[in-house]
């Protein structure tokens, strides 16, 4: 059976312009939404766990593959997605968590990372091992290393798959992503001024490095299973700024692709690019579209507006306080934003509720915020929010409401949040 991203290669060699949003995400409501659009729009659902998000020693999630793995299928199982439209990803999977090991120590954890994501049934593996380890010589890493440590990973997945197949015989043949974005996964941790496109030579020379790697490792046929390379196309978000996508900066790197025809672009940092430029970046070659941190940013920003209305609305004794409390939990374990935000104490409490970098993420699941969202939502369904009030704070969920496509309950509501930020997406790859 053809992988569904193969078929989407394969459509775009024949001229068909297309391509997939790729939704980067452990938030249950995230999800919620992008299962809610796949069964909308009848269409494959790309959804990635990243390796600190889930790994076989849980990650910040506490999850390990396989329980990812059941919770999307049992989610899209309970909204009625078909399990064949939904793609499970792994993002960055090498040793980016154990990076301050020596590479015996590192490579056999990261061994041990992606046979789990492929015995569970993830079928899009990022194979991402750009980042140098605690014995390796100073200087940049060279591509050979990087490809070298790409071509054991990948070794490690086919027989990993093969063991899966025993078991479960229509399992799909995984596909692979390599290459790395620069900076890091998550949004740049400092201020930037410029961005560098990456280079075309540096994109030939991770091509064919990783061919000549994968022949001398005796898996030369291991090429076909690459779909997409990731590079920089000039597009990245920080603190309190978005860098947007420029063809003509990325005319040279994209234009490399014609001899490559097997694969595409993959983008990481897409995030908060405009509905046009994400459109831009599809037809340039830059198949799959990766956005995290823009959609719990989305749902956040709804949960905010929805606490302005119940500041409004609900007497004080009764309110969730969700903002306040969010804040509160960020402040007691810091460990998650410290390092991104910089500035003095207002405007670290600024960027924990407002940040692109939306490193609020790491928090919005945990217990005491998760109860007063929960009281927030309670709330606003007891003290029915006024359309008059809507338009204010959430002007284009108001239209949605007024239109008959969108309900008033605020748990909705707080999932547009997140949908909105999705319909970009789709408005880009159909």
């Amino acid at each position: 059976m053809l992988h569904p991203l193969q078929k989407m290669m394969e459509d775009r060699r024949a001229g068909i312009k297309c391509g997939i949003p790729s939704y980067c995400t452990a938030n249950e409501l995230a999800l919620e939404a992008a299962l809610l659009r796949a069964k909308k729009l009848g269409k494959p659902v790309l959804i990635e766990a990243t390796a600190n998000q889930v790994n076989q020693f849980g990650g910040y999630t506490g999850m390990q593959p396989k329980d990812f793995y059941e919770k999307v299928l049992q989610m899209a199982k309970e909204i009625g997605v078909l399990q064949q439209q939904v793609i499970l990803a792994g993002d960055h999977l090498g040793p980016l968590t154990w990076a301050e090991e020596p590479e015996a120590e590192a490579m056999t954890k990261s061994e041990e990372l992606v046979r789990e994501y492929v015995l569970a049934g993830f079928t899009k593996i990022h194979l991402d091992t750009s980042m140098k380890l605690a014995d390796d010589p100073e200087g940049a890493l060279a591509t050979e290393t990087v490809a070298r440590r790409g071509v054991q990973l990948y070794k490690v997945c086919m027989e990993a798959y093969e063991e899966r197949r025993k078991k479960y015989p229509e399992t799909m043949r995984p596909v692979f992503i390599i290459g790395s974005e620069v900076p890091i996964p998550g949004g740049a941790q400092e201020a930037e001024d410029t961005l560098a496109v990456t280079k075309p030579e540096a994109f030939e020379d991770t091509v064919n490095t990783y061919k000549r790697m994968f022949a001398e490792y005796g898996v030369a046929d291991g090429w076909k299973d690459v779909i997409a390379v990731v590079v920089q196309p000039g597009v990245e978000f920080g603190d309190d700024q978005v860098f947007f996508y420029d063809h003509d900066k990325a005319t040279m790197l994209c234009a490399k692709l014609a001899d490559y025809p097997e694969i595409g672009f993959e983008g990481h940092s897409t995030d908060y690019q405009s509905a046009e430029c994400l459109r831009k970046m599809v037809e340039d070659g830059i198949v799959i579209l990766k956005v995290g941190p823009a959609l719990t940013y989305g749902l956040r920003e709804a949960l905010f507006a929805l606490g302005m209305m119940e500041a409004e609305l609900v007497p004080e004794a009764e309110r969730a306080n969700f903002a306040q409390v969010l804040d509160e939990v960020m402040l007691k374990d810091p460990k998650n934003w410290k390092k991104h935000y910089h500035g003095d104490e207002k405007q670290l409490a600024l960027a924990r509720k407002y940040s692109f970098s939306d490193r609020a993420r790491y928090y919005i699941g945990q217990k005491e915020v998760q109860e007063a969202m929960e009281k927030l939502f309670v709330n606003l369904r007891k003290y029915e929010i006024p359309k008059n009030m809507l338009h204010q704070y959430m002007p284009l969920q108001y239209k949605k409401v007024m239109a008959g496509e969108l309900t008033l309950d605020p748990r909705d509501l707080a999932l547009d949040g997140v949908i909105e930020f999705m319909e970009d997406y789709e408005y880009a790859t159909k």
